[in-house]
């Protein structure tokens, strides 16, 4: 039996994972790299090793050194959470083989399952439909151009090893084959250590519906029903939902059923996932089956009352499930939104930084697995997802109504998070509707809302509020007025605030006075290192303040460079790609170099027809935001 548990992961997943461990009285004991000596999932460990440094590939992918860890601290089990090495065969291997409990399905299974190319064939052959496409051996690139041309455009390039969206392109002609499948193959390669792809036409409007399975060693598999995981960005899920508005109880039983097939074709055990593509015309294609438990297990948690931690341990521990197929029946609705460290007002790229306020929602009926608090630091190094906001409704319309509550009191500070995005979604006619497919946010979102929002002057009011109240503007003498100089998003706010009869009561005058009820004015304002973050109708705006006019005169507050030619990296990262030379002529948009961060490849183009003065960087640098990459002329 289980007594000692290492949980081989970090963030929300290894809180969850412990939590789940210590209700059934097992111990938790942890990992973490030199950067997460004091992360926040270690406070819920009973002990804890470092194995290695920052980056993952030195640290939580280090099969030996999480081994070590395991032994030294007398582990008798380990579970992998999801990401890092919960879908590594040889990490399977290595836990049996060190005599310990692997809490997941065999190395076989998972080696099966954790090639796209094999997991296709073994399912062909359990009737389950697969997408059209090419899953050979032959991984030539002449190969695999010849064979997107015979599937046709659009073509989905997808790492056979992989998930999460990493090692992933849509390509829409054959001149983009080229650079999107070394693009695909070279992220794979960085983020699963294969370098191996297929090839899928691209669906252009389905739904992406995934089935969770439960299998014991007895001989005994069921599905616990779907979750919808269709709104996605950058092929990554951000909100899934459990039950899907478009299954009936027939489609649910029978997308179940080969479900079912497609883990008994690998004589799985434990808990999984398979995926599937559910086309407009209601036909359904197996994608890949998740060897592990997911990101968004708690809405099937909430609707079929089950706790998937505790089966995956008790299956561990060999015992029988208690479930029977005809028992599964969903109640009532459940959606889970991902928070992420990523800025909605530039792009939705990665933000670094320590959290200086965390303020997540409670109330019935909504649950919030985090693997962050305040003063933890938000590192360019891992996965940008800080928490997930998971909801629960007697049906679909009440778990909406929670969740727009719930999301427009989510506090956070210090970097910038998604809330806006997850709250624009949860109010957007069609996500209400239920009419949500893959292409959900390319055809609703006009990211550029985020960045070009007016900043209301209401917003502006309450931050000068907060400073009056909290003695934060110089203070005059003499009824000359207090000055308050503001900027947020590129727009200034400067007025002067004068006391009356009421020690409590100023008058402001200036960019911030006019038409304005107080008495209806609704929100907050949080502090954030030097700034103040008013949160007003879901919206958070950050004000800073404008330093006072310099005597030396010349520029206005926050003008800067930026007209030298000179490109800088948009955050933190790693240069992986440069693909130009000193004295190379490029065009408007033309690929310069491409910089990793949080575990995925961002694109740095050019935004003029140009010639490189000079490349500042080499592949394999680690740079900072801001730091200079190119110079342009």
């Amino acid at each position: 039996m289980i007594q000692r548990l290492l949980i081989a992961n970090r963030g929300e997943i290894a809180v969850r994972v412990a939590r789940g461990a210590r209700e059934m009285g097992i111990v938790p004991l942890g990992i973490y790299s030199e950067a997460d000596a004091d992360a926040y999932h270690l406070t819920v460990m009973d002990d804890a090793r470092c194995v290695g440094p920052a980056p993952a590939s030195e640290s939580y992918l280090n099969i030996d050194a999480v081994i070590a860890a395991a032994i030294s601290m007398k582990a008798d089990a380990v579970h992998p959470g999801y990401g890092f090495l919960s879908e590594r065969a040889a990490f399977a291997k290595a836990v049996r083989d060190a005599g310990m409990i692997f809490v997941g399905p065999s190395a076989e299974a998972m080696a099966a399952m954790g090639s796209k190319i094999e997991a296709k064939r073994r399912v062909r052959e359990f009737d389950v439909p697969t997408v059209p496409g090419y899953d050979g051996d032959d991984q030539s690139p002449q190969k695999l151009r010849a064979e997107a041309a015979r599937v046709g455009f659009p073509l989905l390039i997808k790492a056979s090893a992989g998930g999460g969206g990493r090692g992933m392109r849509v390509v829409d002609a054959i001149e983009q084959f080229g650079e999107s499948l070394d693009a695909a193959k070279r992220e794979a390669l960085a983020a699963f250590g294969d370098d191996a792809v297929l090839l899928e036409r691209y669906l252009r409007e389905p739904r992406h519906i995934e089935f969770q399975v439960l299998a014991d060693s007895f001989g005994t598999t069921i599905h616990l029903g779907e979750r919808e995981c269709s709104i996605q960005r950058r092929h990554q899920k951000i909100v899934e939902e459990a039950p899907s508005v478009a299954l009936s109880p027939e489609l649910r039983a029978e997308m179940g059923a080969a479900a079912v097939r497609a883990a008994k074709s690998v004589g799985y055990k434990n808990a999984g996932t398979c995926e599937f593509m559910l086309d407009q015309d209601g036909s359904y294609y197996f994608l890949e089956m998740n060897t592990r438990l997911q990101v968004e297990h708690p809405v099937t948690e909430f609707v079929y009352g089950v706790d998937l931690v505790h089966w995956q341990l008790r299956i561990a521990n060999g015992e029988r499930l208690t479930l029977a197929q005809e028992d599964v029946r969903p109640r009532g609705w459940s959606i889970e939104t991902r928070i992420y460290a990523e800025d909605p007002a530039n792009h939705m790229l990665p933000s670094t930084g320590t959290i200086t306020n965390w303020e997540p929602p409670e109330g019935p009926g909504i649950r919030v697995d985090s693997g962050v608090q305040i003063g933890s630091e938000v590192s360019v190094y891992y996965d940008p997802m800080l928490a997930k906001l998971i909801v629960y409704g007697t049906d679909r319309e009440y778990a909406i109504a929670r969740l727009q509550q719930a999301l427009e009191h989510f506090r956070i500070d210090g970097v910038r998070a998604n809330v806006p995005l997850l709250s624009w979604i949860a109010h957007d006619e069609w996500f209400i509707e239920g009419r949500t497919t893959t292409n959900f946010l390319a055809e609703r979102l006009d990211d550029s809302i985020f960045s070009r929002a007016d900043v209301p002057r209401e917003a502006a009011v309450l931050v000068a509020a907060s400073m009056l109240a909290n003695r934060e503007v110089p203070w005059r003498m003499g009824g000359i007025g207090m000055p308050i100089r503001l900027t947020s998003n590129g727009a200034t706010f400067i007025a002067a605030a004068d006391a009356t009869s009421d020690p409590h009561v100023f008058q402001l005058t200036g960019d911030i006075d006019g038409e304005i009820d107080v008495r209806k004015l609704a929100g907050s304002v949080d502090r954030d290192a030097g700034a103040w973050i008013a949160h007003l109708d879901r919206t958070a705006y950050r004000f800073e303040r404008i330093a006072p006019p310099s005597a030396h005169g010349g520029g206005s507050a926050g003008s800067g460079a930026g007209s030298d030619g000179g490109v800088t990296a948009p955050m933190p990262g790693k240069i992986v790609k440069i693909a130009v030379r000193e004295g190379d002529r490029v065009s408007e948009r033309a690929l310069l170099l491409v910089l990793e961060a949080m575990k995925m490849e961002h694109r740095i183009e050019s935004s003029v027809d140009a010639t490189v003065l000079s490349v500042l960087v080499k592949e394999g640098d680690i740079v900072a935001g801001g730091a200079p990459l190119v110079e342009l002329g």
